[in-house]
């Protein structure tokens, strides 16, 4: 029944078969988070690092009603350039086949998607998380209920620092999933490398995180981890400046009635806009940096299988 839906790229369904170690890539940084061709090159050189360290590359998108775990060079052209590409969570999946058109996946799409396929590691850039001011709005991610109940662990950047980081980790906590940081005891919040909260563990390689996730999932704690990694320091963005960004960005959100699934794209554009392009660059380095992170506690999740 499976197969109806899900295509599975041949060199990633081979690298499953001979468990090697595999790395999902979620699609809307190429077709929502970045201009084209910039998205693109991006793309194809976080493919390239995950090679580099040893791991198989699977970027995860839905093209034409089918789930794709693996796409080709072109296939990640076309969503680069498509301007028709839907922002792509939990509750889109179902539409979007049976209109079969072109989904872009976000954090909790990519986490279903990987596990359907038996993909166990993802990198992103920064996950999703409970909005400011959620207490009135209820604008929570998606992404949090995924990591609640999804076997994928995820390298991210920390929360993205649009959110309320405080009321993010609650949640996580809520629902028992760890919040460990990758050589460091502060989780850090996507463009720099402080947020001002703990994390709830601090790991110092990719063997003993492997060696952790494999205790979890062997003892049936179904759910995924999020494995916060900083920002490499030399391309980290002042945090005064980055913070005043988003309160300006936040303050013209609210006035433009911009909220759910537009909110985090707007802000985005607007702390890049502010920040006169800065947060981009950073935003490329960070995801490179998970990247190699990924890859490697792919090759020692394999090492342990």
């Amino acid at each position: 029944m499976l197969e109806k839906y899900l295509d599975i790229n041949p060199e990633v369904k081979k690298a499953l078969e001979e468990g090697r170690p595999v790395v999902a890539l979620e699609s809307t940084i190429i077709s929502h988070g970045m201009p084209y061709p910039q998205n693109v090159a991006t793309a194809l050189a976080v493919e390239q690092i995950i090679r580099d360290n040893g791991a198989v590359p699977a970027t995860i998108a839905i093209l034409g009603g089918v789930l794709k775990v693996g796409l080709t060079e072109a296939e990640i052209d076309h969503l680069g350039k498509a301007g028709n590409v839907i922002k792509t969570s939990r509750r889109d999946i179902p539409f979007i086949i049976a209109k079969k058109a072109d989904g872009a996946t976000t954090v909790a799409s990519t986490m279903i998607i990987a596990a359907l396929a038996g993909v166990k590691v993802f990198a992103t850039g920064g996950i999703g998380g409970v909005h400011r001011e959620a207490q009135e709005t209820f604008d929570i991610s998606a992404d949090l209920q995924e990591f609640a109940h999804t076997n994928v662990a995820v390298v991210c950047a920390g929360a993205k620092s649009i959110l309320d980081i405080g009321l993010t980790l609650e949640y996580l906590e809520t629902y028992g999933v760890p919040v460990v940081g990758f050589k460091t005891e502060e989780l850090p919040a996507f463009y720099t490398r402080k947020s001002g909260f703990g994390v709830d563990y601090k790991v110092e390689d990719e063997k003993e995180l492997a060696e952790a996730i494999k205790a979890k999932w062997d003892l049936g704690l179904n759910g995924g981890v999020v494995i916060a990694n900083p920002i490499p320091e030399q391309y980290q963005m002042d945090y005064d400046t980055i913070n005043n960004a988003i309160e300006n960005a936040l303050k013209e959100a609210k006035e433009q009635g911009i909220k759910g699934k537009e909110s985090t794209p707007f802000l985005l554009a607007k702390v890049k806009e502010i920040t006169g392009g800065a947060s981009l660059d950073s935003n490329i380095k960070l995801v490179f940096n998970n990247a190699e992170v990924a890859a490697k506690l792919a090759v020692e999740l394999a090492k342990l299988q």
